[in-house]
């Protein structure tokens, strides 16, 4: 397991991690993360359009709907609280990133009007 020092504490990091941020003059904030090597491998080497977020901040339960012969299909299901203003027509490109324990896979729509 991947460990690092913050504040002088011994960190095991699972997933991922905020070391420390600070918040520029201009409003935005600058964050020093960690996370395990095979994760950062995910970003294939993209430093731009990153976004940060964490499992713990949703609020909203889902369901994975299946389909088909012997339940062979698998449709993620988004919440109607979750629906408007979305492009549902248009390509979407998705993504999985592992962890250990978990597979987060992100969906990536436009929205109307754009």
């Amino acid at each position: 397991m991947p460990e690092n020092y913050l504040n002088n504490q011994l960190v095991h990091i699972l997933m991922g991690a905020i070391l420390s941020s600070r918040i520029k003059d201009d409003g935005k904030v600058i964050f020093e993360i960690a996370v395990d090597y095979e994760e950062s491998m995910q970003l294939k080497g993209n430093m731009q359009n990153v976004h940060i977020f964490s499992e713990s901040a949703g609020s909203i339960e889902s369901k994975i709907s299946q389909r088909g012969k012997r339940e062979a299909t698998k449709y993620f299901l988004i919440p109607k609280e979750l629906r408007e203003s979305l492009n549902l027509s248009a390509k979407t490109s998705c993504q999985r990133l592992d962890t250990k324990t978990k597979a987060v896979f992100i969906y990536v729509v436009d929205k109307l009007g754009f």
